[in-house]
């Protein structure tokens, strides 16, 4: 087997092993399954064109979500981002579901206001469970920058969703249902 054959392989069972996990990270930042699928394919078309660069392939899915979080604040970032189409009608009732399912939408909802680097560094820390060094990494920050931007991503959180926000329900794990 040559060297490019075993890398092609590398790769398709790197892609295989965390295409999941990345498609998750990537929907919590942009709020939409068909932007995560094309955020996840742009940043697997990046990781490999760098695959044979990287010193250790351990790091693939570091580099892919970092991949997927510069990505996404460029997207952000476009004037044209501005409204998206929606499959949802907002029409204030929610008759039939359970009050956790209402907190939930209202939380999602709010992060979905976030700027998209708060959103991201949320997201990172508290659904990805990165530490600080890892965040600031994905990020390309410094840890301090990863403080703060969490710091004001929750404050912004806590404004929004007012005194009824309990600690309970800053967690994102039990935020996104899988696309």
């Amino acid at each position: 087997m040559t060297t490019k054959e075993r890398q092609r392989a590398e790769f398709a069972e790197f892609v295989s092993a965390r295409s999941a996990a990345l498609h998750r990270c990537a929907y919590l930042m942009v709020g939409e399954v068909g932007m995560a699928q094309d955020l996840v394919q742009e940043a697997l078309t990046k990781t490999y064109v760098a695959w044979p660069r990287l010193r250790d392939t351990a790091n693939a899915e570091a580099y892919a979500r970092k991949a997927i979080t510069t990505t996404a604040i460029s997207w952000f970032r476009r004037k044209s981002w501005g409204e998206r189409p929606t499959d949802r009608h907002e029409d204030g009732h929610r008759l039939g579901h359970e009050d956790h399912v209402t907190e939930r939408d209202w939380l999602w909802a709010a992060l979905l206001e976030l700027p998209a680097r708060q959103r991201a560094a949320v997201v990172l820390r508290y659904y990805e469970d990165l530490s600080e060094a890892q965040t600031a990494e994905a990020l390309g920050c410094a840890v301090g920058t990863v403080k703060s931007q969490v710091s004001a991503a929750l404050s912004k959180l806590r404004e929004r969703l007012g005194e009824d926000a309990s600690a309970d329900l800053l967690p994102l794990h039990d935020l996104v249902v899988t696309p």
